[in-house]
């Protein structure tokens, strides 16, 4: 129960601080006299999504702060518990709202962000505004009114229904892939049979390249490595050193160490001149080919070239190429067998969402007939004891919630035939629908503040009388504020304030104020009157407050 509602600085409202009961509170004014901004205070605290600037004119920040009593098993206490915010008999919420759009929120001192006040607000309040009808005259929310009205957990179904979704699209794409494969199928053989028979290897392109240089230059220079292994042989400078090594070996005895020298060297050169005649002869052996083997050679390497360009991939990457051209062969082939088994998901996750929304439907016609049967209930005490309810649910396209497409009609007058509320009920009779429809919702709801604004436009004498009583009915059994027009309606309130406004200075301010028992004749006198309230609007005024007695 909302207890308290402190607001400063808020739009036309500099201090005002209201403390608030149970029953029926009711709210009165004249047109502009501020009632609303109540209500965008009220929602400001509570998270809601409003005014973008709401700071009095000259003041640095606005600021509410709402304290709500929280009876044991409140539902906003797990809500406070998974926070991590204690936990008490109160709830304390205060927001502030700086000149530059900064917005800081606390719960019990506890600094929040405003998703947790609205997660909040959904335990703490409801708020049944004016055009609250024009939902009832959209039958695409009539199904949300019916599953809430049946407490229909849609989750599994959405998450069933996302689980389908995504089946549905990897079914699509894997057709989608062997359509495309199986068009390139005949080419998909030649070329995989073709790679498989050449069988590049990365890196072959370029060895095969060296090597025909390599045998195209040898016959350009065999023959001068001949001459050069000729001069190198024992023909050549080998066999002229090792003469001059023998002649001098035979003077050396004779030249008392002079030829010492001179013949170790010509030993070293002898080594060296051996590696230089291996080296030659190695390369004349590598440059020892068969044509026939340049021949066959150059076929290669200009068949992994024309292959490459083929396939528009370089010849280092032909081997990677035929690979993956070998992986899309293989999952034609076994496409079939990959598809069936995404086909079985498919089914497997259709069966889940059609099972659920099987339920689900069943759920939402005994919801529709208990529906039915609790507007009958409320519609009679509000002067409609003739009007019929009844909620339609009948097969729609599958969707995220359902298959279940729910609509609202009515019939106003006895043997009238049934039809949509827009083409049906008139505004008064949708005001009484709306209220009826929002009690039936509200029935079971535990601790939750209902605000009703001017849901009894539309409606006056005894009409706004039964919606009055049915508004302190449901006050009964819970906390009701109603900002309302109507002289019946306020004069069944337990609690009653007037909205005002006043000139202060050059600034017009908005304030609210208790009203006891005679200052509430004269208000009630006002909306009976109007601008100037007579003795016998006054007398009125007295036998409506006594009549609720």
């Amino acid at each position: 129960m909302l207890r308290v509602l402190d607001i400063r600085d808020v739009l036309i409202i500099d201090r005002l601080t209201l403390e608030f009961s149970g029953g029926l509170n009711v709210l009165t004014g004249e047109t502009g006299a501020g009632k609303s901004i109540l209500l965008d205070a009220l929602g400001f605290v509570l998270g809601w999504r409003g005014r973008a600037e709401i700071v009095r004119a000259g003041a640095t920040q606005g600021e509410v702060v709402a304290i709500f009593d929280l009876p044991a098993e409140h539902p906003a206490r797990a809500i406070l518990q998974e926070a991590g915010i204690a936990v008490d008999d109160e709830l304390f919420l205060r927001r502030i709202n700086t000149v530059d759009g900064r917005k800081t929120s606390w719960v019990n001192d506890r600094r929040v962000t405003a998703d947790v006040l609205r997660e909040l607000s959904d335990t703490l309040v409801e708020l049944h505004g004016q055009h609250d009808d024009r939902g009832l005259l959209n039958p695409r929310g009539h199904r949300a009114v019916l599953d809430q009205f049946a407490r229909i957990d849609l989750s599994p179904i959405r998450a069933a229904w996302e689980a389908r979704a995504h089946a549905a699209a990897a079914l699509n794409a894997a057709r989608e892939v062997l359509a495309r494969a199986q068009s390139d199928e005949d080419f998909l053989r030649h070329s995989v049979a073709e790679l498989e028979k050449l069988a590049p290897k990365q890196g072959e392109d370029a060895e095969l390249d060296s090597r025909r240089r390599l045998m195209q230059g040898a016959v350009k220079v065999r023959a001068d490595i001949t001459r050069a292994a000729t001069a190198l042989s024992n023909e050549g400078a080998e066999g002229a050193m090792r003469d001059a090594l023998r002649w001098l070996d035979g003077a050396a005895d004779s030249s008392e160490g002079r030829l010492d020298l001179p013949m170790a060297a010509l030993n070293r050169a002898l080594i060296e001149l051996g590696e230089a005649q291996a080296g030659v002869d190695a390369t004349l052996t590598a440059l020892d080919f068969n044509p026939a083997d340049l021949e066959m050679l150059e076929e290669r390497l200009f068949a992994i070239r024309a292959l490459a360009r083929k396939h528009n991939v370089l010849p280092d990457h032909l081997a990677g190429h035929a690979e993956t051209l070998a992986l899309k062969l293989a999952a034609i082939d076994g496409g079939a067998a990959g598809l069936a088994r995404i086909e079985a998901e498919m089914a497997r996750a259709d069966s889940v969402y059609q099972s659920l929304a099987a339920q689900i439907s069943v759920q939402r016609r005994s919801a529709a007939t208990a529906l039915d049967a609790a507007m009958a209930g409320e519609l009679a005490p509000l002067k409609m004891e003739r009007a019929v309810f009844a909620t339609a649910v009948a097969p729609s396209d599958p969707g995220p919630e359902g298959m279940d497409h729910v609509q609202f009609t009515v019939a106003t007058n006895l043997g009238a035939p049934a039809g949509p509320l827009n083409k049906i009920a008139s505004g008064g009779e949708l005001s009484r629908f709306l209220l009826a429809l929002k009690v039936c919702l509200t029935a079971q709801a535990r601790g939750v503040t209902m605000i009703f604004d001017e849901i009894d436009r539309g409606v006056g004498g005894a009409t706004a009388d039964a919606v009055g009583r049915r508004l302190a009915a449901l006050a009964d059994e819970a906390q009701v504020l109603v900002v309302t027009h109507s002289p019946q309606v306020a004069a069944l309130g337990a609690h009653h304030w007037r909205v005002e406004k006043r000139v202060v200075g050059e600034q017009t301010l908005s304030n609210v104020l208790y009203l006891p028992p005679a200052e509430r004749v004269e208000e009630i006198a006002r909306m009976l009157a109007g601008e100037q309230v007579t003795d016998a609007a006054r007398e009125a005024a007295r036998v409506l407050l006594a009549a609720q007695d």
